[in-house]
């Protein structure tokens, strides 16, 4: 029953996050077009609802030279990749905001599993014996506030699993009040191939 609430709140907060950030998304566009050659919009597959495959939506942030379907965090040196605009957006994690189309589409949900790339492997059987492949993944989820990308992929996926067995409404109004404190004091995220955490450096997004 949940579910179908859900999808039904899910609906209705994307469509007046469309409107109330519509000029915010043309302000990003133009600044991006700006900056550096290369599309908009970054496209990458994803694995969705029962591990069917979709390509999210971010703002470009890096050059178009960056290596594929690697997680940003596992870059020897994502620093150099990364465009002047990107610094900032990835800083106010504004490079998430074309996936509130996908949420309105279907393909996303604003609270749950963080979809995982599509050779993430491990991530993606791990999944499997939590039943977390069996939901839509999400623009933040209980992993995000947990941790993030220090997590190692166990905990990650345990987490993920635990959030199945939790959803309600209320546990997902408190992911999503946590996840804007996370955002601003950007816990929680690693750049580089040596898994360091590096607070005092620009946001590098999941």
């Amino acid at each position: 029953m949940y579910l179908t609430i859900k999808r039904i709140m899910d609906f209705v907060l994307a469509l007046l996050g469309m409107v109330l950030f519509s000029p915010l998304f043309l302000l990003i566009t133009i600044l991006i077009k700006i900056d550096s050659a290369g599309p908009v919009l970054f496209k990458q597959k994803r694995i969705g609802i029962h591990k069917t495959c979709f390509y999210i939506l971010k703002y470009r942030t890096m050059t178009i030279n960056t290596p594929k379907d690697t997680p940003t965090h596992l870059l020897e040196n994502p620093d150099k990749y990364l465009t002047k605009v990107g610094k900032v957006i990835r800083k106010m994690s504004l490079d998430e905001l074309p996936q509130i189309t996908q949420i309105l589409t279907g393909k996303m949900s604003i609270i749950g599993p963080r979809p995982a790339l599509w050779n993430q492997y491990d991530l993606i059987e791990l999944r499997d014996k939590y039943s977390a492949n069996d939901i839509r993944p999400g623009l933040t989820g209980w992993a995000q506030i947990n941790g993030r990308d220090q997590l190692p992929i166990e905990a990650k996926a345990r987490l993920d699993g635990e959030y199945v067995e939790r959803m309600s409404f209320q546990f997902d109004f408190k992911i999503f009040i946590s996840t804007i404190f996370h955002v601003l004091k950007r816990d929680g995220i690693v750049e580089g191939e040596t898994g360091e955490m590096k607070q005092d450096k620009e946001h590098i997004a999941e």
